[in-house]
């Protein structure tokens, strides 16, 4: 167990931290689950840049890396521009 006050207090923090990044993390995938089932273009669409925007933050924060974000949203437009 922590023995000083400054890495109780980060214990603390990262406990805080892993709560809302797992919050946005799995919000993300909840979202990009619900884009993959639609088979409406218009409706697809229109949640397109909710889902890009999500995906953005979570790379911008570094809870995913940029690389797999790039290859989320490139799959997920094509999926979009595809349907029919």
């Amino acid at each position: 167990m922590a023995q000083h006050a400054s890495s109780k207090k980060r214990i603390r923090q990262d406990a805080k931290k892993r709560l809302h990044n797992r919050y946005y993390k799995k919000s993300a995938r909840t979202a990009i689950a619900k884009l993959r089932e639609m088979t409406e273009k218009s409706e697809a669409s229109a949640f397109l840049p909710k889902v890009v925007s999500m995906i953005d933050r979570l790379a911008k924060n570094g809870n995913w890396h940029k690389n797999k974000s790039a290859n989320l949203k490139s799959k997920l437009t094509k999926f979009v521009n595809a349907l029919g």
